[in-house]
């Protein structure tokens, strides 16, 4: 599975929403992206790819895409 799929199975699974509603999300846009949400969301992306996102990329962390940039532009992961 390539790292653009893997990255979206993280989110449909954690926040159990349908993948066409993914690429478009944000903070809070679903219940389950709470507090509670976004730090599982984040335990599993750096499980998965094996990278420590730090305080200000977590707290920056707010939409699918910008997860993306944060992976991409700061720890190589290619999508």
């Amino acid at each position: 599975m390539d790292n653009a799929k893997k990255y979206l199975k993280i989110f449909v699974d954690v926040l159990e929403v349908a993948e066409d509603k993914v690429l478009n999300l944000n903070y809070r846009d679903v219940p389950a992206w709470d507090s509670v949400g976004h730090m599982t969301l984040i335990a599993e992306i750096e499980s998965e790819f094996d990278v420590m996102l730090d305080t200000e990329e977590i707290i920056d962390f707010n939409s699918f895409e910008k997860g993306k940039e944060i992976l991409s532009n700061n720890y190589g992961v290619e999508f």
